[in-house]
């Protein structure tokens, strides 16, 4: 058994009615070449034989008597892939639209706690040839670095026969757990005084250099984000929708404009932003701030477990300019990473190792209940680099893959990039009261790029990615 970390625990103490804390992963499969059939039962199969190698699939929560400590995983549980692995077929004609509606009824419901946190939709009725994998994890389980790393081994494993694990009781007797506890507690108490010490000095360090930079006009203030149409209490229901954009064209607009690929991406969906601001909201007035995950652990080995940290990045969407945005952003980017390096960037992840079980669930409740904007951020935006060779399931290529993570109070949407062999694969979560339709989104963020395109000189057609979510956008 091993115990969860500060940052497992309080993704599962954040989950509430309206607050669910699950990853989706969506892969779009290319059947053409199956000659026996791409069939439910084959995949059953699939999962099946490949759940020995996928360790934390495996994985069962065991909470502490009287909530005393944060849960443990039993490592070797019993699965029942039957209850885990489901079918759907989507009315004809299907297509986009459908599918989309379908992902946002799948992430709107909970992972029930009494199996291990994890569930596969296999649909159907897509497009010919076209079947599509819902994968919804806990975040609990893995953040997004585990997850690419998980999903690396998934398409090898999917190929190895089966190699079985001793099944081990989910339950263990409550001295054992208790002592376990204790242990525990008595680390974190030896560890406190070194973390007082490096978070006064950290946040020293932070004010000093702050102190030393000029201020700057256009960037948003630190903790004082501004309320927009999505900083509320987020509504239960949930809406999916994703725009890809060929890999090729946004490496070029990034090395035109000399920036990253994830100021880009940022830039991008600060462009977004700002049309949907404007539209919900009547004026964008001032940059807001965005959470982005940064990993403090990228071993390639990983595949459980979350090692994060956070970057809160000014977005400028009162700024009308696409070129200026993609400055401002690189520039706030930087400032980012600076105070995060000054910091400790594995300094959050070290307090919330203190969170306390009988109270945190309680606390988190009562945040989601509110009707008042998150006072860190204005919602989540991350990027993270996928595979760069076609994954294979089974005896189907998969076409396309697409990742988003979940919301947060007061935090209504959540945009996710995947980089997936040739293409970058945007991904928004967002509650069902946010937008009007939540296609919206997704226009709004390919304008934003096709804008930032034309501003640079560049007048050729962008590459479309040739995938199923685009062949099939428009049929209902």
């Amino acid at each position: 058994m091993r115990r969860l970390s500060g940052w497992d625990a309080m993704l599962l103490y954040s989950e509430t009615s309206n607050i669910t804390t699950h990853t989706l992963k969506v892969a779009v499969v290319d059947t053409r070449g199956c000659e026996e059939g791409f069939t439910f039962s084959y995949f059953t199969d699939l999962v099946r034989r490949a759940l020995p190698a996928l360790d934390p699939l495996n994985f069962q929560l065991v909470d502490i008597p009287f909530k005393l400590h944060h849960p443990m995983w039993a490592e070797h549980a019993h699965v029942d892939v039957g209850r885990h692995v489901k079918r759907v077929a989507l009315a004809p004609p299907g297509g986009r639209v459908a599918l989309n509606r379908l992902i946002g009824d799948i992430a709107t419901e909970q992972l029930p706690r009494d199996r291990p946190l994890w569930e596969i939709t296999f649909v159907e009725g897509l497009a010919p040839n076209k079947t599509v994998i819902v994968a919804k994890v806990h975040h609990a389980l893995a953040d997004g670095v585990a997850s690419a790393n998980l999903l690396a081994l998934a398409m090898d494993s999917t190929r190895m026969s089966e190699r079985p694990k001793p099944v081990v009781p989910a339950r263990s007797d409550t001295r054992t757990l208790l002592r376990a506890a204790a242990r525990d507690h008595l680390e974190h108490l030896a560890k406190l005084p070194a973390l007082i010490r490096d978070t006064v000095a950290g946040v020293r360090s932070v004010r000093r250099h702050a102190a030393s930079r000029d201020p700057h006009p256009e960037m948003a203030q630190l903790f004082a984000p501004p309320r927009t149409f999505i900083n509320r209490r987020v509504a239960p229901g949930r809406g999916f929708v994703t725009a890809s954009v060929s890999l090729a064209d946004a490496k070029e607009v990034k090395d035109r404009l000399g920036i990253t690929l994830n100021d880009l991406f940022l830039a991008i969906s600060a462009g977004a932003l700002r049309a949907l601001i404007e539209r919900y909201d009547g004026r964008a007035e001032r940059a807001i701030i965005a959470s982005v995950p940064v990993n403090t652990d990228p071993s390639p080995h990983r595949v459980s477990g979350n090692a994060l940290g956070a970057l809160f990045v000014s977005l400028p969407v009162h700024v009308d300019d696409p070129v200026e945005r993609c400055r401002l952003v690189a520039h706030a980017t930087n400032r980012a990473k600076e105070n995060n390096r000054l910091l400790g960037p594995e300094l959050i992840g070290r307090w919330v190792d203190y969170l306390p079980p009988p109270l945190a669930p309680l606390a988190f409740r009562w945040m989601a209940r509110r009707d008042r904007k998150n006072n860190l951020y204005n919602l989540s935006i991350s990027n993270v680099r996928g595979p760069s060779e076609e994954g294979v399931i089974g005896c189907a290529p998969m076409a396309e893959f697409y990742s988003v993570g979940p919301l947060t109070a007061g935090s209504a949407m959540n945009i996710t990039a995947w980089s997936y062999v040739d293409q970058l694969n945007i991904t928004v979560l967002a509650d069902d009261q946010s937008t009007d339709s939540i296609d919206e989104v997704s226009g709004a963020l390919l304008a934003s790029f096709y804008e930032i395109r034309r501003a640079i000189g560049i007048s050729e057609e962008p590459r479309i990615p040739d995938t199923a979510m685009s062949e099939v956008g428009d049929q209902q």
